[in-house]
């Protein structure tokens, strides 16, 4: 294995408010990881603050060696449902071939090569029969799949899904984590914004647990345990325990 992500030192605020401080992590290729921490912590801050939509106050953040603007085809981000204008006149089809814009020149036109990716990316998640629906039409779990859709077509080695199972059902999560597991073993890495205690453990085979602060990371039978997520949920450690969400935690 080896490092894809290497954070040092990030620190991030907005509007003097700290929210992400002194970071220290190293991400490995071919692992699925579930980032996990309450809201306000910090974890979709994280994920710009390694693709360069937000620039941190401190540290230093290497992809594959390199800054990611230098590598930017390789890397394949899906955001939350709420940062997509659906409205947008595009189709199923239009989306998902703007994977293949990263390996594109400027006025290169879309080859039938790349029509071809679409597709096999499509089928891949079920979804090939609603490539000429506008996305607004969709359902919230078609519309999830159309953009890891996206990001399949794309062939990146890194991949960044910020809440991929809101709104979505159950067949579709499992469909999704399914192909997210094919893409690890096939060494590419995967990092999920993840909220559902109960499934991580059975979801990733490493967890990263933030607020704010990096709590710990690494083998998610090592590191997930309940002296871990209540370091990371200490206020809401009642609430979690009085609905059932660690009662599988060690």
């Amino acid at each position: 294995m080896s490092v894809v992500v290497d954070i040092k030192g990030l620190s991030v605020s907005y509007e003097r408010k700290r929210v992400l401080s002194n970071i220290f992590m190293e991400v490995e290729s071919g692992n699925i990881y579930g980032l996990i921490g309450p809201n306000g912590a910090g974890k979709s801050t994280l994920f710009k603050s390694i693709l360069g939509i937000i620039k941190p106050n401190t540290g230093k953040i290497k992809v594959f060696d390199g800054h990611v603007d230098q590598i930017r085809k390789r890397v394949a981000y899906v955001p939350q449902k709420d940062e997509v204008d659906w409205s947008f006149p595009a189709t199923v089809m239009d989306i998902v071939l703007m994977g293949r814009y990263p390996h594109k020149k400027i006025l290169q036109r879309i080859s039938n090569e790349d029509k071809r990716i679409a597709i096999e990316s499509l089928q891949k998640l079920g979804i090939e029969d609603l490539k000429d629906r506008q996305i607004g039409a969709l359902s919230g779990g078609q519309q999830q799949r159309v953009f890891i859709a996206r990001a399949l077509c794309q062939g990146a080695d890194l991949f960044f899904l910020d809440e991929p199972f809101v709104g979505v059902d159950m067949t579709t999560e499992h469909k999704i984590i399914e192909i997210l597991k094919e893409l690890a073993e096939e060494n590419k890495t995967v990092l999920v914004v993840h909220h559902d205690l109960a499934s991580a453990d059975d979801y990733f085979n490493k967890v990263i647990l933030l607020n704010q602060r990096l709590i710990t990371y690494g083998d998610t039978d090592e590191v997930f345990t309940r002296e871990n997520i209540a370091l990371t949920y200490a206020p809401q450690m009642k609430i979690l325990q009085e609905i059932g969400m660690i009662d599988h935690t060690n």
